[in-house]
């Protein structure tokens, strides 16, 4: 038996441009966005409605079995957006630079973009604040749209010191607001709030113009991203706080999506009282 990818977009949707993206955050109408690693996955994702699709360097947790994303590889990522690129149709697709792609200089970043965007990406992540405000404005000017990553940064997981809570304290916040400002004036569209106090995320979101994507950093963000495969609950050990498995009750995968993206939509999803901090 075969099964060959519709060349045609969703029914009924066109195909997510950075546009579309910022009429959605000019009308408060909340993204959803999900990581997703191959093909099949990424047809469920497109036909439930997802608006962004990560192929995120958590596939050296959740695909590979590392204890961390540091050991994923430009190769490794390019592989598998290419993969996600052939099953989605509809959705934003968005590529990680993995650890130790982008930290030397601008023009690294753009040559590892470069490998990420001629494997399908639409846009770039990147992770840190300060000194990577220079590196966005280089690839925005190059033609190469950026999504920033302030909180928990998992490529810096050893110097935060584990995985903690982000912006607790008053100087912890001046600094997320002040490193978010600097990434927005440089240029990035969006920014992954990880991990981060709900109040440091709200203000966050009122200093800046590009659209923050919480994840553990409360509802009131543009919108929100889970891993997959913790939000289907196929990932082992002990989950964070701000996951919610979305399979419970859920008749089939592409429901547990489907309801995903109605529960961000609505602001169901996430609850502060129990997936924030």
């Amino acid at each position: 038996m075969s099964s060959h990818p519709s060349e045609a977009p969703v029914a009924g949707r066109k195909p997510i441009t950075l546009h579309r993206l910022r009429e959605m955050q000019a009308a408060g109408e909340p993204i959803a966005m999900l990581t997703c690693y191959d093909a099949s996955f990424a047809r469920v994702l497109d036909a439930a409605g997802v608006d962004c699709i990560l192929v995120g360097d958590s596939l050296g947790m959740v695909i590979q079995g590392q204890t961390s994303t540091l050991p994923v590889t430009l190769e490794e990522t390019a592989y598998h957006l290419r993969a996600v690129a052939r099953g989605n149709r509809s959705a934003w697709l968005i590529g990680d630079l993995p650890f130790g792609s982008y930290q030397e200089s601008a023009s690294q970043a753009m040559r590892s973009s470069t490998v990420l965007m001629q494997a399908g990406a639409q846009m770039v992540k990147l992770e840190g604040g300060g000194w990577t405000a220079e590196t966005v404005r280089f690839l925005v000017e190059r033609g190469i749209p950026v999504c920033a990553h302030l909180g928990l940064t998992p490529q810096s997981v050893h110097a935060l010191g584990g995985y903690r809570i982000q912006g607790r304290s008053d100087e912890a916040v001046t600094t997320l607001v002040k490193h978010a400002k600097e990434l927005s004036d440089a240029g990035a569209a969006m920014c992954v709030l990880e991990l981060v106090a709900v109040a440091a995320a709200r203000a966050v979101k009122k200093e800046v113009s590009m659209a923050t994507i919480g994840i553990g950093a409360g509802v009131d963000c543009s919108g929100q991203v889970l891993v997959l495969h913790d939000m289907l609950g196929v990932t082992q050990g002990k989950l964070p706080r701000f996951v919610r498995n979305f399979m419970e009750g859920a008749p089939s995968i592409e429901a547990a999506v489907a309801r995903y993206v109605a529960d961000v939509k609505s602001r169901a999803f996430p609850d502060d009282k129990v997936h924030s901090y």
